[in-house]
């Protein structure tokens, strides 16, 4: 099961390092709003899908609240049928849909899953609702 967050369930996106917290300031910046995410985890972790109106706790490495989102689209479709309107929402600079596939593909095989073009995959989008505040008055 993922994580649960004040009621909510967890989003953590990407690698707990570096590229969460990049992830992270995209989606607090407003130029995140959707991530794609493999179908097979949700199995893995005996998790549903999430649902259009579910508020989500997004988390940094340490698994501390940086944020809430709330889930405006969900899709299952193959790998090969994300669209670029849906890539280039992702906000990570890619400049062409194959790009994008490019680098999934990339990081996915580097977490020992290969991409093919038939993998299903979860396209979700969202809206950033708040940010978190530290302890110390600092805005994540």
């Amino acid at each position: 099961m993922w994580p649960r967050v004040n009621g909510m369930r967890a989003m953590e996106l990407g690698t707990p390092d570096a590229m969460r917290a990049e992830l992270n300031a995209l989606v607090l910046s407003g130029a995140k709003t959707a991530t794609t995410g493999l179908l097979e985890e949700y199995a893995k972790e005996t998790e549903g899908l999430e649902y259009v109106g579910e508020k989500l706790a997004l988390v940094d490495a340490g698994g501390r609240p940086v944020g809430v989102i709330e889930i405006t689209g969900v899709e299952v479709i193959p790998f090969a049928d994300v669209t670029w309107e849906h890539a280039a929402a992702e906000g990570e600079g890619d400049a062409s849909l194959e790009e994008w596939r490019a680098g999934h593909r990339r990081f996915w095989e580097g977490l020992g899953t290969p991409v093919r073009d038939d993998t299903p995959v979860v396209c979700l989008t969202f809206r950033l609702l708040e940010h978190a505040w530290h302890p110390a008055g600092q805005e994540v």
